[in-house]
């Protein structure tokens, strides 16, 4: 077995699941629109749909299953209303802000004090960046960004009114790059603990807006900190004694920076183990990343978890570093292909390995993924097409 975690611009960390799925319940649950939803700090939406749409790992996303289902999971780039422009009070009601006033997302609007939240600081610059994952490119009226009130009560539907009535940040123009929106912006004063960020995109070029409530917590840091996110590091199953995992580290050109590798021996195997190996090994050695938690001091240190580790750059960095997670569990057969990718498209499945146009290797994703292999060569042929990384890994 061979599958690639990665993350930003590739992709955000990807987890292995069950492999035997069947392509037709795949495509029925693919969403029909794809449009995006914030990465860092990540959407509620999207965190869900990383953690696993079917068997998601936090008891918030849990509960959001139970009780809308999982189609709003695969969804998560759709959280959107069609004929808003710019009247998102009027579109979007009070305690469904997180749905985006949409039934399909409804679990999303459960009032929990657990929605997993990410930890955020300014950087050196006084800024935080905000990554939006944007699978289709739109023009831009503005993305607007809000955050709730002091005292804000998460037990309590989130509302209009608990968010703070100017937004603390407005980009009026961006440049999609690698797939993504990279917004630069002030962190709002005097917060502290958790807190919901409340983002709106609007769109120029029609009345469609998106919506992203991101569950943070202001880390307190009274200096800036040193460092800042490009992506988490997730798993979720155990992998097997002798398994080969590996860090790659790439520059905003994706040429190779550093390599680590760790081979799992007894008691380094589990979900929550092998990660928490992988982010030592790597913050021994690494010139340019550190991967663990970032605390209130400002100091990253890893922990023996299948989710909440992350990976961090200096703050002073002007090039956007990318990583992947390669993991071998056994040998890979040479050079051997299932097909001559686009032949027999139309079965493809997770696992399948297919020669691409540059002569490589690819390997379709695991699922939730794999149903993307099949589809437009236009978007999804390896190497080539518009949105290839949402499909493929390189098999190596």
């Amino acid at each position: 077995m061979h599958l690639q975690y990665s993350a930003y611009p590739h992709k955000l960390s990807i987890t292995p699941a069950a492999l035997a799925v069947p392509l037709l319940a795949m495509l029925s649950s693919m969403p029909t629109q794809a449009h995006g939803a914030m990465a860092i700090p990540v959407d509620r939406v999207y965190n869900c749909f990383q953690e696993g749409p079917e068997n998601p790992k936090s008891a918030a996303c849990k509960a959001a299953l139970t009780a809308g289902g999982s189609q709003a999971f695969y969804d998560w780039n759709g959280v959107n209303q069609g004929n808003a422009n710019d009247q998102h009070q009027a579109v979007v009601p009070d305690g469904k802000l997180c749905a985006a006033g949409k039934d399909t997302f409804k679990g999303f609007n459960l009032a929990r004090d657990d929605w997993p939240a990410t930890n955020i600081a300014p950087d050196t610059n006084g800024q935080f960046d905000f990554l939006y994952r944007a699978t289709a490119p739109h023009s831009t009226r503005y993305f607007k960004f809000y955050v709730t009130k002091n005292g804000y009560n998460p037990s309590q539907p989130l509302k209009w009114a608990d968010l703070e009535s100017q937004p603390f940040c407005t980009i009026t123009n961006n440049v999609l790059t690698n797939g993504h929106y990279k917004m630069s912006c002030p962190l709002p004063q005097g917060k502290s603990g958790r807190h919901v960020i409340y983002s709106i995109w609007q769109r120029n070029d029609s009345p469609e807006a998106f919506y992203s409530c991101m569950d943070v917590s202001f880390s307190g840091v009274t200096t800036p900190t040193t460092w800042k996110e490009i992506g988490p590091v997730r798993a979720q199953q155990d992998l097997p004694i002798n398994s080969k995992v590996t860090f790659r580290l790439f520059d905003s050109a994706f040429k190779d920076l550093e390599t680590h590798i760790l081979t799992l021996a007894s008691g380094m195997t589990g979900a929550s183990q092998w990660p928490f190996y992988l982010a030592q090994k790597v913050n021994a050695a690494s010139q340019y990343v550190k991967v663990g938690v970032l605390d209130n001091s400002g100091s990253i240190a890893p922990v023996q978890s299948n989710m909440d580790n992350r990976v961090y750059e200096r703050s002073n960095v002007t090039a956007d570093y990318s990583f992947a997670i390669d993991i071998n569990s056994d040998t890979d057969g040479g050079s051997q292909v299932d097909y001559i990718y686009p032949a027999n498209i139309a079965s493809y499945k997770a696992g399948t390995i297919v020669r691409g146009s540059d002569g490589k290797r690819y390997q379709c994703k695991p699922y939730p993924y794999a149903g993307w292999c099949s589809q437009s060569p236009a978007y999804y042929a390896p190497a080539t097409g518009s949105n290839w990384r949402d499909a493929w890994v390189l098999f190596s």
